[in-house]
């Protein structure tokens, strides 16, 4: 989710820069079922251009068309969406439409709490009726103080509120500069996640040649940034060099990353192991029951397209502590 208002802002930065107004469109709550959950925003250009979604692609026009009261007056609005009967989803939406036009003190506080990887929340007030209200609007809770996103909005006490813990942004490092770094940085880009690549010096690559990388690291083992490891990140070493995979796990044996994914097979995995050992006998099994080698879910992959989906997939698996199995298997909901 903050990767999302994270692209919503920097493109509102964007439009504004155009002289283009800008309204939020927030799922704010949720009777029944739906293709996304309450949280989810996009945001609405006045040259009818859209930055995220707010369902399959169903609702959109509606919320667009919804949209233009706002743009016109500033007031705010709740709009319904029943897709009991259009969308197959057996829900109804309720979603926040407002004039979005965070200031220079909201963009700075922002910047700098995504910089920092602290967490924050956002507040939306409302009431589960279509509508338009002068008092509905949302407000962000940093560290330090509350920011509006329309200046000049308050908290409105005697409205229902929906209240979002917003996680720091998903980092993942990729270890390696090869051809499958390649595709899973390029993946796990899409996926909205803060990709740093970390190669040997020698190695004649940059950031250019990796797209979507949030930053390139030219380092050697000893220099990876432990102090940036928290539970927010994943780790996969895809050196396809033996003695740089097991300096690199000599580096990270006191660090706590939520994934640390190795590539290569059952035989490679074991012998680094047993030479880990050999060389640092205080290392925990704990640290090395958490290792994922061979890195990936089993589903048969074979390119290196393939490979980063398994891999993270694998990734997602364990941060949502969800066994994999199959949809159709599944007797409760898909979001359960």
């Amino acid at each position: 989710m903050t990767h999302e208002l994270k692209k919503i802002i920097r493109e509102y930065q964007s439009a504004t820069s155009k002289g283009l107004k800008c309204v939020l469109a927030t799922v704010v709550a949720l009777d029944g079922s739906s293709y996304r959950r309450p949280g989810v925003r996009m945001l609405i250009l006045e040259d009818g251009h859209l930055i995220g979604a707010v369902s399959g692609g169903c609702v959109e026009k509606e919320v667009v068309r919804q949209a233009q009261s706002v743009f016109a007056d500033d007031i705010s609005k709740v709009m319904t969406y029943d897709g009991r009967y259009r969308l197959g989803c057996e829900g109804i939406l309720y979603i926040l439409l407002e004039a979005f036009r965070p200031d220079k003190v909201f963009l700075e506080t922002f910047e700098q709490t995504i910089a920092l990887r602290q967490r924050f929340k956002i507040q939306s007030f409302f009431e589960k009726k279509e509508g338009s209200n002068a008092n509905y609007g949302s407000m962000v809770i940093f560290s330090q103080e509350q920011l509006p996103l329309l200046p000049g909005f308050r908290t409105q006490e005697k409205l229902e509120v929906f209240e979002q813990s917003m996680k720091p942004c998903f980092k993942l490092f990729i270890v390696g500069a090869e051809h499958d770094s390649v595709q899973l940085c390029n993946f796990a880009a899409m996926a909205g996640w803060e990709v740093t690549i970390i190669a040997d010096p020698s190695e004649e690559k940059n950031i250019l040649d990796f797209e979507g990388a949030h930053d390139f690291l030219g380092i050697l083992p000893e220099g990876f940034p432990l102090a940036e490891v928290d539970q927010h990140t994943a780790i996969i070493l895809m050196n396809h060099s033996y003695s740089k995979d097991l300096k690199y796990l000599l580096t990270l044996k006191d660090s706590k990353p939520i994934y640390l994914g190795l590539l290569g097979p059952h035989k490679r995995r074991e012998k680094l192991f047993n030479e880990l050992m050999e060389l640092s006998p205080e290392i925990t099994y704990d640290f090395l029951d958490g290792i994922h080698g061979p890195a990936g879910l089993n589903i048969g992959a074979e390119t290196p397209q393939e490979i980063a989906i398994a891999i993270i997939a694998e990734i997602l698996s364990v941060v949502r502590n969800k066994e994999p199995m199959l949809l159709k298997n599944k007797e409760t909901g898909i979001h359960d």
